[in-house]
Order: C-alpha cells, then sequence, then structure tokens
C-alpha cells in the first residue's frame, strides 16, 4: 500500500529517499505539508502519498524510534489531516485519509504512541466530521475507522474519547447512528462498537450510556427488530411455493443476529444497561409482538400480530439464545400462567399519558428517530445535566416523565398508589419499577430479577393455589393452552414440530428458574430425582409417535425425534423410569405399528440392506441438534414431499417408495431405541455390523489348516505386494506370513465382503480387479473406495476360485444380515445351515453374533477350546497348498 510513496521523493531528495523509515523523512514530509496547505487538483496526489509516507513513518516509529512521535506530537501535524479534511477535497482524498487513517491505529501497539495520537481532540474532530455516507466506499472506511479505534478502547484510552465536562461521546453516539443502515457489514460492525464500549468499566462514561443514549438506542433497535420479524412474517405468509426461501433465508440470519447481539450486551452484565434492555425487550417486542400472537389472531384487534409458527419459531430462538435469567423468566411466566384479561390493556394513545401503562407491551415506533433523540438529550444534558430521561416515555416532556417515573415506583414500593414519591431515579427504584411492570401485566407470582418482600406480598392465593395445582391449572391459561393445542393437530406436524422446540428451549435454558417449569411439570434435564411427569404432554407425544408409525403418517422424522428426546427427558431418571405403565403400552402400541410398517418395505432385494444400514448410521453419527434446526428458515414453510427444494430428509415428508422406506427404516429405530431405554434394555442386535467385533489391521490371526489362496497385489498407485487372501463370514483379508510364530499370519487389509466388486481382467485370466468401499456417511454421498487393485494369481484356476469365494461370500454375507433384519421385524426366517463351510450346528452359538469365530482366532493354539481355524472350509482345491 505504501509503495508507490518512492515515486516523488526521488530526484534532488536522494538521501530522503535512500532512507525513508527516519526522523528526517518525516520533517521533509512535514515541509511537504505546510507548503501544500490547499488541495488542489495539482497537489491531491501529492499530499495523499505524503500522509500515506508520515503514516508508515510512525508505525515504524512505533516500534523503533520514540522521537517520531515527539516530533509528530509537537509540531501538530494532525491538524493537517483535518484541514485537509474540512477542505471538501474529493471522495478520493476522503478515502485514502480514513484507509491510512485505520492502518495506523490498526498497526500503533505501544500505549504511548497511541496517547500522542489521541491527544488534542483531532480524532473526535475527524469523528465528527460530516462526510459524504452515500458513498459506499467512504461509509465502508469511515465505519472500519470508528471499529478500529473501539478496539483501543480501555479504562485509560476512554477519557480521550468520552468528555465528561461537555458529555459527549461521540465515538460511540455517531455509530450508533448507522445501526439501521441497509449494508449488512455496516450493522455488523456497529453492533462491534457498541460492544466495545460496554465491555469497559468506566462508571461516568456508562452512566452517560444510560442516561441520554440507552432509551432511543434501544427502543429504536427493538423497532428494527420487529420491524425485520413483521417483513419475515409477511414473506412466510407469502411462499407457499417456496420460492422466496432466499429472501427468507436471509431475514431469519438477520433475526439470529439481533438476538445473538442482544445475548452479547446481556452477557457483560451491565446492571443498569440491562434493566433498560429486558424492560424493552419485554414491554417493545416479546410479549406484544411474539407471545401475544400465540392466541387466536380474531382477539388483537389493531394491534400488530405474526402467525402462529413463525411466533414459536421464534420465541424458540429466543430461549435457544438468551440465558439472561430476569429476561427468559419474565416472558417464561407470561407464556407458561399468562392471563388475557390483564395482558391486554387500552393501546397507548388511549391511555392518559401521566400514566406508567402508557407505553407499556405495545409494539410501536418510536416518536423520535435516534439521531434527533441523541441531539434532543445532548441539548437537554447542558441544561439540566443532573437530570436523566425516563425509559418508559420516550419524546415525552420532562415533568411527565418523572411524573409517570415515579407513579411506577410508588407501585412497586406499596400495594395501594398515593400521590408523591421519590424524586430520585436511583438504580435500585428502577429495577423495582422494570419489576413491578412486568408483574402487573403478567400477574406474575414472582419475578427472578430479584425476590423482594414487595412479591412476596402481592402473590395472590389464586396464584399459590395455582402453583401447587399445576395439572388443573394448565387449562385456564391461554398462551399456554394454545402450545398444547398446538400439538393435537392429526393432519400434519407443522405446528407441533415449533411447539417442541420452544418446549425443549425453555427446558434448556440455563438462565431459566427450575421452579417455574416443575410447576406445569416441563422436563428439567438437570433434575436429579422425579415422582412424577406432565401426563398431558406425554400422551401427546406418544400420539404424535403414534402418527408417524402409520403408513398415510404425515409426521417429519425431525419432530419425531425431537418427541422421543422430550418424553425421555419427562420420564428418565438416574435410578429408572417412572412412565406409568398405560403409557409405556401405548409406546409399545406404536413401536409395533413402526415394525409393521417396516415389514410393508422389507424385500430380498440388496438395497433394502444398504439403505437399512446407511439409515442407522446416519441417526447415530448425526442426531437431533435442536439449535441447527431452529436455524434453518425452510421449516417455517409448509411441510412439502419434493426433495427438489433441497431441503433436508428429516425436515420434509418422503417422496416416492425409496424415501418411504427410508423413513419407515427410521421411524422403526426411533421408536426401538426409546422403548429399549424406558424398559431398561440394551440393544444387542444393532447395529448389523459392530467395529468391536471385526477383524482389523494388524490383528494375528491362527492360519494354521486354514485355506489360502496366495497373490500379487498391484495397487491403484503402482506399489506391488505379495500376500495371501483368504474370505471369512462378513470379510475379505489380506495377510502375511507371522516371523514370529510359525502357521500364524498378521492381517495387512480387511475390508466387508457386502461393500465388494470383483470383476475380470479382459487381457489377463489370472488377475481380478477387486474394489471395496467405505460405507457412505449418509444416502447421497459418494461412497470412497478403500481398497482399489488388481489381484494377480499363479494360474488362472487359482483365479477362478478366488473370483467365485470371493461372489458367494458377497452373496452369503449380505443373506445373513437380511436375516437378521428378518428377526428384529418378527418375520420367519430361513435357516442357512452352512456358510461357506461353516456348520450352524449348536444352537447356542448360532444365538450371538456370527462372529463367534474372531475371539477363537486370536486365542493362542495352546487353548484345548480351540477346536478349528477361522478360515476353515471344506471347499478344498485338490493340489492347492501354501
Amino acid at each position: 500500500m505504501f509503495g508507490r510513496s518512492r515515486s516523488w521523493v526521488g530526484g534532488g531528495h536522494s538521501k530522503s529517499s535512500r532512507n525513508i523509515h527516519s526522523l528526517d523523512h518525516l520533517k521533509y514530509l512535514y515541509h511537504v505539508l505546510t507548503k501544500n496547505t490547499t488541495v488542489t487538483e495539482q497537489n491531491r496526489n501529492l499530499l495523499v502519498e505524503t500522509i500515506r509516507s508520515i503514516t508508515e513513518i510512525l508505525i515504524w516509529g512505533d516500534q523503533n524510534d520514540s522521537s517520531v512521535f515527539d516530533f509528530f506530537l509537537e509540531k501538530n501535524m494532525f491538524v493537517f489531516f483535518l484541514n485537509i479534511l474540512r477542505q471538501k477535497s474529493g471522495r478520493y482524498v476522503c478515502v485514502q485519509l480514513l484507509q491510512t487513517l485505520n492502518i495506523l491505529f490498526e498497526n500503533i501497539s505501544h500505549e504511548t504512541s497511541l496517547y500522542y495520537l489521541l491527544s488534542n481532540n483531532y480524532v473526535n474532530s475527524i469523528i465528527v466530521h460530516k462526510f459524504d455516507f452515500s458513498d459506499e466506499e467512504i461509509m465502508a472506511y469511515y465505519i472500519s475507522f470508528l471499529k478500529t479505534l473501539s478496539l483501543k478502547l480501555n479504562n485509560h484510552t476512554v477519557h480521550f474519547f468520552y468528555n465528561e465536562h461537555t458529555n459527549d461521546f461521540a465515538l460511540y453516539t455517531e455509530a450508533i447512528k448507522f445501526f439501521n443502515h441497509p449494508e449488512s457489514m455496516v450493522r455488523i460492525a456497529v453492533r462491534t462498537i457498541t460492544l466495545n464500549v460496554y465491555k469497559v468499566d468506566n462508571q461516568a462514561m456508562l452512566h452517560y450510556i444510560r442516561d441520554k443514549t440507552a432509551v432511543p438506542y434501544f427502543s429504536n433497535l427493538v423497532w428494527f427488530i420487529g420491524s425485520h420479524v413483521i417483513e419475515l412474517d409477511n414473506c412466510v405468509q407469502t411462499d407457499e411455493e417456496h420460492r422466496n426461501r432466499g429472501k427468507l433465508s436471509d431475514l431469519v440470519a438477520e433475526h439470529l443476529d439481533h438476538l445473538h447481539y442482544l445475548n452479547d450486551i446481556l452477557i457483560i452484565n451491565c446492571e443498569f444497561l440491562n434493566d433498560v434492555l429486558t424492560d424493552h425487550l419485554l414491554n417493545r417486542l416479546f410479549l406484544p409482538l411474539y407471545v401475544y400472537s400465540l392466541e387466536n389472531p380474531d382477539k388483537g384487534g389493531e394491534r400488530p400480530k405474526i402467525s402462529l409458527p413463525v411466533s414459536l419459531y421464534l420465541l424458540s430462538q429466543v430461549f435457544l439464545i438468551i440465558h439472561h435469567a430476569p429476561l427468559v423468566n419474565s416472558l417464561a411466566e407470561v407464556i407458561l400462567n399468562g392471563d388475557l384479561s390483564e395482558t391486554y390493556t387500552k393501546p397507548a394513545q388511549d391511555v392518559p399519558r401521566s400514566s406508567a401503562k402508557s407505553s407499556i407491551r405495545c409494539f410501536i415506533k418510536p416518536t423520535e428517530t435516534l439521531e434527533r433523540s441523541l441531539e434532543m438529550n445532548k441539548h437537554k444534558g447542558k441544561k439540566r445535566m443532573q437530570k436523566r430521561p425516563n425509559y418508559k416515555n420516550v419524546g415525552e416532556e420532562e415533568d411527565e416523565e418523572r411524573g409517570s417515573a415515579e407513579d411506577a415506583q410508588e407501585d412497586a414500593e406499596k400495594t395501594k398508589g398515593t400521590e408523591g414519591g421519590s424524586k430520585s431515579m436511583k438504580t435500585s427504584g428502577e429495577r423495582e419499577e422494570i419489576e413491578m411492570v412486568i408483574m402487573k401485566l403478567g400477574k406474575l407470582s414472582e419475578v427472578a430479577a430479584a425476590g423482594t418482600s414487595v412479591q412476596e406480598q402481592n402473590t395472590t392465593d389464586e396464584e399459590k393455589s395455582a402453583a401447587t395445582n399445576s395439572e388443573n391449572a394448565q387449562w385456564s391459561r391461554p398462551f399456554l393452552d394454545m402450545v398444547y393445542h398446538a400439538l393435537d393437530s392429526p393432519d400434519d406436524d407443522y405446528h407441533a414440530l415449533f411447539v417442541l422446540c420452544l418446549l425443549y428451549a425453555m427446558s434448556h435454558n440455563k438462565g431459566m428458574d427450575p421452579e417455574k417449569l416443575k410447576r406445569i411439570q416441563l422436563p428439567v434435564p438437570s433434575e436429579a430425582e422425579k415422582t412424577t411427569y406432565n401426563h398431558l404432554l406425554a400422551e401427546r407425544l406418544i400420539r404424535i409417535m403414534n402418527n408417524a408409525a402409520q403408513p398415510d403418517g404425515r409426521i417429519r422424522l425431525a419432530t419425531l425425534e425431537l418427541s422421543c428426546l422430550l418424553l425421555k427427558q419427562q420420564v428418565l431418571t438416574s435410578s429408572g423410569c417412572v412412565i406409568k405403565d398405560v403409557h409405556l403400552a401405548c409406546l409399545e402400541g406404536a413401536r409395533e405399528e413402526s415394525v409393521h410398517l417396516v415389514r410393508h418395505f422389507y424385500k430380498g432385494e440388496e438395497i433394502f440392506l444398504d439403505m437399512f444400514e446407511d439409515e442407522y448410521r446416519s441417526m447415530t453419527i448425526k442426531p437431533m441438534n435442536v439449535e441447527y434446526l431452529m436455524m434453518d428458515a425452510s421449516i417455517l414453510l409448509p411441510p412439502t414431499g419434493t426433495p427438489l427444494t433441497g431441503i433436508d430428509f428429516v425436515k420434509r415428508l418422503p417422496c416416492g417408495d425409496v424415501e418411504k422406506t427410508r423413513r419407515a427404516i427410521r421411524v422403526f429405530f426411533m421408536l426401538r431405541s426409546l422403548s429399549l431405554q424406558l424398559r431398561g434394555e440394551p440393544e444387542t442386535q444393532l447395529p448389523l455390523t459392530r467395529e468391536e467385533d471385526l477383524i482389523k489391521t494388524d490383528d494375528v490371526l491362527d492360519l494354521n489348516n486354514s485355506d489360502l489362496i496366495a497373490c500379487t497385489v498391484i495397487t491403484k498407485d503402482g506399489g506391488m505386494v505379495q500376500r495371501f487372501l483368504a474370505v471369512d463370514i462378513y470379510q475379505m483379508s489380506l495377510v502375511e506370513p507371522d516371523v514370529s510364530r510359525l502357521g500364524w499370519g498378521v492381517v495387512k487389509f480387511a475390508g466387508l465382503l457386502q461393500d465388494m466388486q470383483v470383476t475380470g481382467v479382459e487381457d489377463d485370466s489370472r488377475a481380478l480387479n477387486i474394489t471395496i468401499h467405505k460405507p457412505a456417511s449418509s444416502p447421497h454421498s459418494k461412497p470412497f473406495p478403500i481398497l482399489q487393485a488388481t489381484f494377480v494369481f499363479s494360474d488362472h484356476i487359482r483365479c477362478i476360485i478366488a473370483k467365485q469365494r470371493l461372489a458367494k461370500g458377497r452373496i452369503q454375507a449380505r443373506r445373513m444380515k437380511m436375516q437378521r433384519i428378518a428377526a428384529l421385524l418378527d418375520l420367519p426366517i430361513q435357516p442357512t445351515t452352512e456358510v461357506l463351510g461353516f456348520g450352524l450346528c449348536s444352537s447356542s452359538s448360532s444365538q450371538h453374533l456370527p462372529f463367534r469365530f474372531y475371539e477363537q482366532c486370536r486365542r493362542g493354539s495352546s487353548d484345548p477350546t480351540v477346536q478349528r481355524s477361522v478360515f476353515a472350509s471344506v471347499d478344498k482345491v485338490p493340489g492347492f497348498h501354501v
């Protein structure tokens, strides 16, 4: 970037050009600036190159020569940068100046050098300079410059940016004006800047942010988030054909970014900022827009509302991402115990403005833009610095703010409201006000923010009885009633999936008070002992499982897996299972239905075995991740059955016989696993192929009296090795003799026969091409070959024998696995009396896995229980020997 600086310092300045990193060269550049104070078309490039070179020298001086900064400060060279900006010299100069300043502050490492640059307030003057922000490049470099400065903030440097005497913090206030910029990278930079500011533990600065900027910023931010949510809902409502999935994905990603940003602010744990933010999120966004949309659409009047699936989806994201206890507990309290008669108040414009309730739980646009509010607060601060705005009533007169704040504070201190009250707005009173607001309108029995004695006094007898008689009280809670009702839809699982995600997110939220969940007997994962569970929820979950096991069931695999997960959380404890017999019987009925469903698709064809093993592998390798599931915008659209949409198989309905077979197999696996866990029984029959039972590379086997075929293995890369080929029940192995023990061999390669392909070589009757594929991680991935080689035998007879053995072994291996699947499905089995010469004569041994021979082969030959070799075969070749 700085290479061009040499191009104009040639000619008569050979000494400077030879050592551009020096104090002398900086003096020369200072001389250039003094001679070119006015920017013209002729000297524009010269000035830009001069500024670049000065920046380069300052970065060098920071590491090598402190006198460079002494001279820079002594000559007040920063003022030249500011004068160049103020001359409106065009975008080229502005862009280059912002770019070089950004590089300068990024590369300065010593605090002393940083103090030099930040002194005299010139940096703040650059921050507040009126750039042409309609130019994208200027905007990008400007916001990047602010972000770089914010990264340098700490308890020492913050005084260069925040001026306590003038009550001004340009770095922060100028940045947040772009919180709703159309360019996403600018919005992300603004969030980074604000988080860097909030992390600085300077009380004066944080109080300034709370008093002068928190209310306008958070109220505008909440409105901006809500506007995105309404746009997202409109996109869902108008996109039944899945045509706007790209736009919908962008809107969902934007909402997730907002939630992560809000959570980052709350994690910083600045108490008074969290109070203001929590109040705005609850009363201006989550409750009026998200929660109130859960109840019937015709009750809301003119209030902005979103559809039920979008509301459930967004609330699930809130509980998965945000773990701030006061916020999530207050939100959960309204969902679980909310009463419509209390929560629905008149709109703000119909209530006297002096009332503290006037701006509560309404999703309304702020009366002033953020920029206007910041200007007004700045001027107010100069006149009455001791006064702070009440964040309940943005844009109202100060006397009205004081009145409403006092009313709310009095209500928090007394059960009966009286006139007068405290006139000082201290942080503790403020918290009580926020808590009381939440209690009034949600009819909360407690608020997680602080368990005060006032809350205990305000808890009515009805609320106490509701806490004890939770099961009967569920139906008197409209939002909870709507949540359970959504699980009842027999047609599809469109709403049910979101409800299950919401229940999962609430029960796994680290900030949630477990007592709230226990009152309605929701599953609490951390609970050690359980004696009861929510029968109503359990019945609905089992009903979903039963519907999934029907031939025409429209339950997606994701919904079924989440249902199994929630049921296990409800009834499983460390000491056992507390499920009632009637529910277990219903679950067993669903499992039987799933068995009948798979029987319908059971075929003797090869593809069924591959699908069976692939589905089991996919289910165990990639279990359900609810966080990832709720990041997928495609589940917001009605369930579709076509793979052309690109939606993952578990999140849509099956299409065609192959996918119906896959779905039936997966349903069988899930319900079988759930049934075994609830009954406390181990899984003994799945997977069909167990890694611990297979022959592995470097195993030492007893090969005495075994039927081996010598061959030369030529790999694809040209390597050539001598090996012996052996065929087992499920595997083929390549072994070489063990030098330490006669008659024993070391396995150099072992692969499954069922995944093998054997073809002859046209021009060589003694050779075979053998390929063995690694089982695919998913049904759509391409199999990866773990062996691809040419096997050359001593003559064509041995080649034919090897081909027959491998082909027969593959058929028998697959047949045995199909028989094991038939046993799982309670289908009649045609017993195989002999597999490649292995007699299955013992009824006791036939109950074990076919790998029983492997354990024998690993024992020493002195063991009397070893009666035959692992590779013994009756299919001998006359005259053949090793």
